[in-house]
């Protein structure tokens, strides 16, 4: 197939978004004032495990401007903030969700609210809250992922011995007999790759922090909050069962987001505390998240370890992988926080691979530390890096070329529909053409030479490659609506909140398109829980293939019902109406009548009583996984004298099945691998081992990729359709980020000489280079 250009990408049509928000029009969560609003300050704890024995609030109650001082005391009737879905470990145990409240008692992780003031400026709360003392009596903290499963460490959760969440066998329907047939095969095998990989945790930092406008209606009994979300329904869904109150009784709306990467899906404690704050106080209550405060309670991502093996024949063909992975919950359970780890990271394996056998064992822990939850990727990067890592170290036990291995196992066309050990089908991908495009763009004829003339000035050149498969999906229900409101206007209504992915710049067009109406008389609605949009978050690359899906199908529904409303008004048979650029009309005949026309007419005739239904038509459709993939190489070069690491070069090839919008999709490839890069090169939140003090808790110390630490992308498509849903889309927004740690990681371990660099962590610091170079040249 032939592969989109970026020339071509760059030739559309802009994307409909931009213009308000390039000229400073945008409305974000603190750019909508309510009148007679209030403004919140949470009091968060320095102590990472601490009772809180007292809190004295007196002080800050008789500050200037100050409504009000809540703590866990006002919080009664909250239920757990903790939402997730059921997950069976070994022997039929069930993931351990302790309960996270609003307001704590007991703080497990240094930033942990425990009470929130209100006052009538940010500057009066923000100085009250310095004036609540709060008498903790501190309990001994366990940080480290690895530490806290060791016999004799601090517990987290007196329900959760070992500070074990859940013990996972992994998705085969005989977990211990699978296990023993992959120790088999690798205590007989002729060559076993082995490797251990730490996924370090990271802080998502979007540009917009967190915030949120809460207000109540005494008169409905009702609770309304404007907030950023990626899905006001999914958002209020999850609220309205933790204030104990039916859905209908809570209305979230989003409008703009400042970025979201999945952390601005689930609920917070912040929500729940300002929804409390509101009812009690009367008015609005507007919260705010600083920086500082978003690196402490924003939801961490990573924070996981894997050790690998796989085992292979004499001719170098996969015959088994086994996994044992460590994944940190943090303190609490996140939103999917298990399912990350768990589901989510098994269902990329084995990758492009034809691997028969696989035995995986996860084990989610709890520590005092910040909550993990989804973050771009959320388990496919922890995935791709474990599997690409060990990949290239079998192609070093064995002494086959990475290239020729990889293709001597690669799942071939023919075998799709593919079904996986650990029990997904892949239904489409040609693999073997995808990384010979790859490595064309990347020119690695020519790397030879440049590696060369890199030695001559004493530098160290190394290309990575990393072959990535993925899922797409997750969560398969998902809605439209298209409304009329009267004259030439068309609304399309979607649950799923657009955070920057450019859902009006896909979806207008298409429906324009279908319908042979102009996009200009198409109006994108979106953020209002109130529309009851079925389905969930813009998460897990699930929005083009999921959308498109019900939208062909509510295209399809209102068009039949269009076709039989018209033969009532044009007096025709249902079977002679036809419908073509934008009118219903009599096959055969000039009698014909607009669809905004018709919707006029159709209003009336329901109104009258005369039908049942009018054009208005909201249809769900379910839409199963589908597997992107693509082919990333990366090329660096290395000063072994300072441990310098230049990332010189960057091709990637995906296929995300057929393209909505290819300009779209290029920018979600371009930024989603820069957010990989950041993980492999720079980015890691740490915590003091033994205080779990945030050593990292400001840009000052953590560390971001710039525009000069990358190069200029290479990048093309090569496409092929997914035969799981109507348009053969494939999910697109995560590949980046999940094929670009392994590519750089491979690149740096091919660099340094003699095998020296082949077992560095992330992130690749100069530090870590320098002793690898120092290493290899002791050698």
């Amino acid at each position: 197939m032939e592969a989109t250009t970026v020339a071509s990408r760059a030739s559309q049509t802009p994307r409909l978004e931009d213009d308000p928000l390039v000229r400073g029009f945008g409305r974000f969560a603190a750019d909508a004032p309510l009148p007679g609003q209030a403004y919140a300050y949470f009091v968060r704890s320095p102590r990472a495990f601490a009772d809180v024995r007292a809190i004295d609030a007196a002080a800050a109650r008789a500050a200037p401007g100050v409504l009000a001082v809540l703590t866990a005391d006002d919080m009664e009737g909250i239920g757990n903030v903790s939402q997730h879905p059921p997950l069976n470990g070994r022997g039929g145990t069930k993931l351990i969700v302790p309960h996270r409240p609003a307001l704590a008692k007991t703080v497990r992780h240094v930033g942990e609210a425990v009470a929130v003031v209100i006052a009538e400026t940010p500057a009066a709360a923000q100085d009250a809250a310095e004036l609540v003392a709060v008498d903790y009596a501190e309990r001994t903290p366990i940080v480290d992922l690895r530490e806290a499963v060791r016999p004799g460490a601090p517990q987290v959760w007196p329900e959760a011995p070992g500070n074990v969440a859940v013990d996972w066998p992994g998705l085969a329907p005989d977990p211990e007999g699978n296990a023993e047939e992959v120790e088999r095969v690798i205590a007989s095998a002729k060559h076993v790759a082995r490797v251990s990989v730490t996924h370090q945790r990271l802080v998502v930092n979007s540009m917009e922090p967190r915030g949120a406008t809460a207000s109540y209606d005494p008169s409905a009994e009702s609770y309304f909050l404007r907030c950023c979300s990626q899905s006001a329904r999914a958002l209020r869904d999850g609220l309205a069962p933790i204030l104990g109150i039916p859905n209908q009784r809570l209305r979230v709306t989003t409008e703009d987001v400042g970025g979201a990467f999945g952390l601005k899906t689930g609920p917070y404690p912040e929500y729940l505390a300002i929804l409390v704050a509101a009812r009690k106080l009367g008015r609005p209550v507007h919260w705010m998240s600083s920086r500082a405060e978003a690196f402490l309670s924003d939801n961490h991502a990573r924070d996981a370890f894997s050790e690998v093996e796989l085992a292979l024949d004499e001719r170098g063909k996969f015959l088994a992988l086994r996994v044992r992975h460590l994944g940190n919950m943090g303190a609490y359970i996140g939103a999917v926080g298990a399912n990350i780890q768990t589901v989510n990271l098994t269902r990329c394996l084995p990758g492009m691979y034809d691997i028969p056998r696989i035995d995986i064992g996860v084990c989610c822990v709890f520590t005092n530390t910040t909550t993990t939850a989804p973050y771009r990727g959320a388990g496919r990067p922890e995935a791709n890096y474990m599997l690409e890592r060990v990949v290239d170290e079998a192609a070093r036990v064995t002494g086959i070329d990475p290239v020729r291995l990889r293709r001597r196992n690669f799942i071939k066309p023919k075998q799709m529909p593919y079904k996986t050990a650990v029990g997904t089908t892949i239904d489409s991908g040609e693999f073997e053409a995808l990384l010979d495009k790859a490595l064309a763009l990347a020119d690695t004829d020519g790397f030879k030479k440049r590696r060369r003339e890199a030695g001559k000035r004493g530098k160290y050149r190394g290309l990575g490659i990393s072959c990535m498969l993925e899922h797409a999906g997750g969560f398969p229900l998902e809605g439209t609506a298209l409304t009329f409101p009267g004259g030439e206007k068309l609304v399309l209504g979607l649950n799923v909140q657009s955070t920057g992915q450019g859902h009006a710049t896909v979806f207008i067009p298409m429906l324009a398109q279908r319908l042979g109406i102009k996009p200009q008389q198409i109006e994108h609605r979106q953020g209002d829980s109130a529309m009851e949009i079925a389905g969930y978050a813009s998460v897990g690359s699930r929005s083009a293939m999921t959308v498109s899906h019900a939208l062909i199908k509510t295209i399809e529904a209102m068009l039949a019902k269009g076709k039989t409303i018209a033969a009532t008004v044009l007096e025709a048979a249902d079977a002679d109406i036809e419908y073509r650029d934008g009118r219903f009309g009599v096959v055969g005949t000039d009698r014909s009548i607009s669809l905004f026309e018709l919707a006029v007419r159709a209003a009336e005739l329901k109104k009258c009583g005369e039908i049942a239904e009018n054009l208005d038509t909201k249809v769900n459709a379910e839409t199963p996984l589908t597997f992107p993939n693509g082919s990333h190489i990366a090329e660096v070069e290395i000063d072994p004298a300072s441990g310098a690491l230049a990332l010189v070069g960057y091709s990637a090839v995906d296929d995300c099945g057929n393209a909505l919008s290819p300009m779209i999709v290029e920018g979600q490839t371009h930024g989603s691998i820069a957010q990989g890069l950041g993980q492999a090169m720079l980015e890691h939140a740490i915590f003091d081992n033994s205080g779990g003090q945030l050593i990292t808790g400001s840009f000052m110390d953590y560390a971001l990729p710039r525009a000069d630490d990358l190069p200029a992308f290479q990048d093309a498509l090569h496409l092929v359709p997914a035969k799981t849903n109507p348009l053969g889309v494939k999910g697109a927004g995560e590949a980046g980020t999940t094929a670009a740690i392994a590519a750089l990681m491979n690149a740096v371990a091919d660099a340094i000489p003699g095998g020296a660099g082949a077992h560095l962590d992330m992130p690749v610091t100069p530090e870590k280079i320098w002793a690898a170079c120092r290493k290899a040249g002791q050698k």
